[in-house]
This record gives C-alpha cells, sequence and structure tokens, in this order.
C-alpha cells in the first residue's frame, strides 16, 4: 500500500490544496467542486470544512481511487434523493491524516445515477461498513450496487413486494394502496 499524502506532498493538505488537485484531475468531469465552512458555538470561527464534488458516474471510482491515495477514506454514510430523471446519491466521507492532527476535512461525492441505468459500483471491497448503507439505497431507491455480496432487505419486510421503493417518487414509488396505518 502507498504511503498516503506522500504521492501528492510531504506537508499536510490544506483544504485548498485538496480542492486544488481535484480540480486539476477531475474538472471536467465534474459540474460541482466547492468547499463550505461551517461555524458551530457562538463564536464565528469555523468548526470544520467539507468539499463537495459531483461527478459524472463514468469517473465516481476514479475519484474514490484518488482520494484513497491521498488518505484513509473515513466514510459515514450515503444518502439520496429521487430529483426525477435520476437518483442522486451523496457519499459522505472524511479525511484526517492529510487534513493535519486533531482536524478533518468532510468530504461529499455526489452522483448523479439515471434511472434508466440504475447500477452503481459498490466500494464494498475497500469498504466494508459501507455495506448497509449500500442495502438502504438498494430498497429504497431501486439503485443496484455491482459487487456487493448481500443484497438481502434490512429495512423492509421479508415478503415486500421489491418492485415498490420507498423513497422515490415516481411511479416505482409506494401508491396509497400500499400504505397501511400502523396501531
Amino acid at each position: 500500500m502507498k504511503p498516503r499524502c506522500a504521492d501528492y506532498t510531504d506537508e499536510i493538505m490544506s483544504p485548498e490544496k485538496v480542492l486544488s488537485l481535484l480540480k486539476r484531475k477531475f474538472r471536467k468531469f465534474s459540474d460541482t467542486m466547492e468547499l463550505r465552512d461551517y461555524r458551530g458555538g457562538a463564536g464565528t470561527d469555523v468548526g470544520y470544512q467539507t468539499l463537495w464534488v459531483q461527478v459524472e458516474k463514468s469517473k465516481f471510482l476514479d475519484l474514490i481511487d484518488l482520494l484513497r491515495e491521498l488518505d484513509f477514506l473515513h466514510f459515514h454514510i450515503t444518502s439520496g434523493d429521487d430529483i426525477g430523471e435520476a437518483v442522486q446519491l451523496n457519499y459522505h466521507f472524511s479525511l484526517f491524516r492529510c487534513a493535519g492532527r486533531g482536524k478533518r476535512l468532510g468530504v461529499t461525492v455526489t452522483v448523479d445515477v439515471p434511472k434508466d441505468d440504475l447500477v452503481m459500483p459498490s466500494l464494498w471491497q475497500w469498504i466494508p461498513g459501507i455495506e448497509y448503507s449500500e442495502r438502504e439505497i438498494r430498497e429504497m431507491f431501486g439503485v443496484d450496487f455491482d459487487g456487493l455480496p448481500n443484497k438481502a432487505l434490512i429495512f423492509l419486510p421479508e415478503d415486500w413486494n421489491e418492485d415498490i421503493k420507498p423513497w422515490r417518487r415516481d411511479e416505482a414509488g409506494p401508491k396509497p394502496e400500499d400504505i397501511r396505518e400502523l396501531s
């Protein structure tokens, strides 16, 4: 395994430096790259920063590979949204060592998955802890993760009609007769 950070710098990489590197390598494959400041408490100091990157589906694994070269990619969660013609996935990560001791840089990678091709590569091989997040997205939105070994339902009942995707807003979403009141 390559030493982290050393491929690009011997110093700690500032969030601006990470953003600059990503822009050089992925500018033509990304609609959005921005660094957002998050403030907390009574003060106005920046508590942490998050890099938001939207990338084409075809370049998703290339971006993940580059982030893994920079640092250990700490996975948090995958969130999603039905945005009409696509399901938008947001992968939330943090980088720690490249940001410096006691600091972190959040990284959110956004990918639009067209509804006519609802398949994404699974990150399970590199990040086993992503399994439940990918399974949740699969059962709620219908995105299949190529390479995910266990695709069993985790939240919905075993007898659930898997053609119904609870978080979709189109014809794949639940109809009124699919919804029952819990007592």
